[in-house]
């Protein structure tokens, strides 16, 4: 007969619940690094918003995804290396996998659009990409993540169906609105 107490057999099977979830999961998804992606992206809005030219409209948007991949990689690794969670694990390359290929066809649509002139075009073919690719890596990850993907693409469908003077600020509502929203979800449930 066991002398352990019924605390111990629950820390243990916490433990336990705890491993298999980030052996299955991508569980480094930094809901303060996504808070702090919503407001650069807020800023990035209004910057984009004061261009007088398609082009350096669209550079303040280029350059803000460029900050935004640096600011998610760092802050996936933090949160990886305080979690003591392996950041190259399977589920992890699984989501790197799943949203790489979207995020590559929009960098390279970024440029067909508007060396077409159809940069109007641009926010919801951002929104829908990137909403895809957040909804296939999410699936290797916390349930959250593909219901923010999913908000993604439903803000990308409003952009299509809006008029196109729009399309500014349905990014700033979503690059910044949603990562915020969603990141403050994630820090309060997933640990940070």
């Amino acid at each position: 007969m066991s002398s352990r107490t019924a605390p111990e057999v629950f820390e243990d099977l916490r433990f336990i619940r705890d491993t298999m979830e980030r052996s299955a999961a991508f569980t480094a998804v930094s809901g303060w690094g996504q808070v702090l992606l919503g407001f650069t992206a807020l800023a990035a809005a209004w910057l984009a918003a004061q261009q007088t030219s398609p082009f350096a409209w669209l550079r303040v948007w280029l350059a803000e995804g460029l900050l935004a991949v640096a600011i998610g990689l760092l802050a996936c690794t933090w949160k990886a290396n305080r979690r003591g969670l392996p950041l190259f694990s399977g589920p992890a390359r699984k989501v790197a996998l799943s949203l790489a290929p979207p995020l590559v066809a929009g960098a390279f649509l970024t440029f067909l659009l508007f060396r077409a002139g159809l940069q109007s075009a641009l926010p919801a073919t951002w929104l829908l990409l990137y909403g895809a690719g957040i909804i296939t890596g999410g699936a290797f990850s916390v349930q959250i993540v593909p219901v923010m993907g999913l908000c993604f693409m439903l803000l990308g469908g409003l952009t299509v169906l809006g008029p196109a003077a729009w399309g500014n600020w349905f990014l700033a509502a979503s690059f910044g609105g949603l990562h915020i929203l969603f990141g403050l979800f994630i820090a309060r449930r997933h640990g940070g």
